[in-house]
């Protein structure tokens, strides 16, 4: 078996645990460097059957789907996979496969973080501190305030129960909801919650969810976390909501343009705290689901396809 991987950049699989036993199975067709374009990435996969994708920077478009057509296979290394049009895989025979829930504990556990830094103002408060001043008396207790978690998958439920440990009332929406869950209608979330944190993966249904009407619907007091994907959220009313203290703070981990561009008006917004799409690169997470990515390329292989989105 040739699996063909065309984008490890910057590297992560080349160095994990699990590069041995791949190469042991498998011939490799192996670059660490990304496509840059869909032409480079149809160059680099158009006589591959098996694809393990690593980044999502490049889109795997039905031209794409079209011009290589040995292609049986993407195994996805994440639990997104917007940057793949599923339909197009659909039609042209191909399996997907992606990785969900390894990242759950990692993501929301940054989500935490993410909360507690805008609430706490630590990145201010930190600058602020080595430069001499000593200003305190300008952070929020989260204790007793309520959070409302936009999509409970894997990643939001995990994150559901870290909010309810330091005390906070979790109310929540989201496309499938269980018995038990403590669900809300949308504009009752955006209206009484003190922190919006989303966990939505994007597509159609979500892209531009949350725009100036959602924004004029929250509290002056709102925090909103995102961890999920940039375009869930318009930039532009986001960044307006911000500027105009329509909400108190944000913390960003994805964006709408990756990584973020030099000087992009989010870099110069003091009420937000940013990090470049991380939150589920620890190296627990991005061993498991490495590990996963490549199991799911072994049990395709046997016919018993696991895991899979198309």
């Amino acid at each position: 078996m040739t699996v063909h991987i065309p984008d490890d950049a910057p590297p992560v699989l080349r160095s994990s645990i699990v590069w041995p036993a791949l190469a042991a199975r498998a011939e490799l067709c192996y670059h660490d460097t990304l496509p840059g374009s869909e032409e480079r990435l149809i160059e680099r996969i158009r006589d591959a059957e098996i694809v393990l994708n690593i980044r999502s920077s490049q889109k795997f478009t039905d031209r794409v789907f079209a011009s290589c057509v040995r292609l049986r296979m993407v195994s996805v290394w994440g639990t997104g996979t917007d940057h793949v049009d599923l339909a197009a895989a659909a039609r042209h025979g191909v399996t997907v496969t992606n990785t969900p829930g390894v990242s759950a504990i990692s993501i929301a556990e940054h989500t935490l973080a993410l909360m507690l830094a805008v609430a706490r103002r630590i990145p201010q408060v930190d600058r602020a501190t080595r430069a001499g001043e000593w200003a305190r008396g300008r952070s929020v207790e989260l204790h007793g305030k309520t959070c409302g978690i936009i999509g409970l998958g894997a990643i939001g439920r995990q994150f559901a129960k870290l909010a309810a440990g330091i005390g906070m009332r979790v109310i929540a929406w989201t496309m499938h909801p269980s018995p038990g869950d403590p669900v809300v209608p949308l504009d009752e979330l955006y209206r009484t919650s003190d922190v919006i944190s989303l966990h939505l993966r994007l597509s159609a249904e979500t892209e531009g969810m949350i725009g100036a009407e959602q924004f004029a619907l929250m509290k002056r007091g709102t925090i909103l976390i995102n961890t999920a994907r940039g375009a869930i959220v318009r930039e532009i009313a986001l960044i307006n909501a911000l500027t105009s203290g329509r909400i108190a703070g944000a913390g960003l981990d994805v964006f709408v343009s990756e990584p973020l561009p030099p000087g992009h008006l989010l870099t110069g917004l003091d009420n937000v705290v940013l990090t470049p799409h991380c939150a589920g690169i620890t190296p627990e997470a991005l061993e498991a689901g490495l590990r996963m990515s490549v199991e799911n390329i072994w049990a395709f292989a046997a016919g018993r396809a696991e895991h899979v989105v198309s």
